[in-house]
C-alpha cells in the first residue's frame, strides 16, 4: 500500500508517518502540506491510497478528494479530520472516499482503516458510523425532509474553479491576491467571483463566507 500523507499541521503530519513507517506492507511514499501540493505529489508518485486532513488551506481535503476522484478513480482516498458531524461525513461518502477517521483515533484504529480501505471496503470510526446511523435512524423515523441537493452537495453543483475561489475568498485573500496565487489576471476572478454569487444568489462577501463556514468548506478554528 503506497501512501500519500497530506496534513498541513507539521507536528501532527509528523505523528502520522511515524505510526505509518510501523505498519507492514505500507510504504509513505511523499508528504503534502497543502492541496495544491497533494495533486502533484499524486502526478509524480501515483499512491494507492491518499490520507488527507479536511480543514487545510487554499485547497480543502474535500476539493482533493473530488479531484482525485475525478482524475485518478483508482486511489482510494480516506478522511482524516477531528470534524466527525454529519454535513462532513455525508460529503466525503458522497463524493468517493473510501473511508472517515476521527484524528483523535489511536495508532491501532489507523493501522486497522487502512487494511480496510486496503481490502477494498469502507471503514468508518466508530464515532462516525454513530453519526450515519442517526441520520438513517431519522429518515426512518420520519424526521425533518433532507436539504435541497443545491444545499446538500456544495462542492458538486459549483465549478472546481468556483470552489477554489469560493475558499480563497472565505480565507480572507484579496482579488489581486487571489490573482497571483491561482496565476491568472484579476479580471478573471472578478468575473468567476461574480458568477459565484450569481449562482449561490449571495451578493456579499460575509455571505459567501458564512456559506462556506456552513458547509465545511473553510472551517473556523
Amino acid at each position: 500500500m503506497r501512501i500519500l500523507l497530506v496534513e498541513d499541521h507539521t507536528m501532527v503530519r509528523a505523528g502520522l508517518a511515524g505510526v505509518l513507517r510501523t505498519l507492514p506492507d505500507v510504504e509513505a511514499v511523499a508528504q503534502a502540506a497543502n492541496g495544491y501540493e497533494a495533486l502533484g505529489l499524486i502526478k509524480e508518485n501515483r499512491p494507492t491510497l491518499v490520507l488527507t486532513d479536511i480543514a487545510m488551506p487554499h485547497l480543502n481535503g474535500m476539493e482533493v478528494l473530488a479531484r482525485i476522484k475525478k482524475e485518478y478513480p483508482e486511489i482510494r482516498v480516506l478522511m482524516l479530520s477531528m470534524y466527525t458531524d454529519e454535513e462532513h461525513v455525508r460529503q466525503a461518502l458522497q463524493l468517493g472516499a473510501a473511508g472517515f477517521l476521527s484524528k483523535d483515533s489511536t495508532p491501532a484504529e489507523l493501522a486497522m482503516a487502512i487494511q480496510v480501505v486496503q481490502q477494498g471496503n469502507v471503514y468508518l470510526s466508530p464515532k462516525v458510523t454513530s453519526v450515519v446511523m442517526n441520520d438513517y435512524l431519522r429518515s426512518l423515523q420520519g424526521g425533518p425532509p433532507e436539504p435541497a441537493p443545491q444545499e446538500r452537495q456544495p462542492l458538486i453543483h459549483l465549478t472546481p474553479r468556483q470552489r477554489e475561489i469560493l475558499q480563497l475568498v472565505a480565507e480572507g485573500h484579496s482579488t489581486k491576491d487571489i490573482a497571483a496565487l491561482l496565476n491568472v489576471k484579476a479580471k478573471t476572478i472578478e468575473v468567476h467571483r461574480a458568477q459565484l454569487m450569481k449562482r449561490l444568489d449571495i451578493h456579499d462577501t460575509a455571505g459567501l463566507v458564512r456559506y462556506a463556514v456552513r458547509h465545511g468548506i473553510v472551517v473556523i478554528e
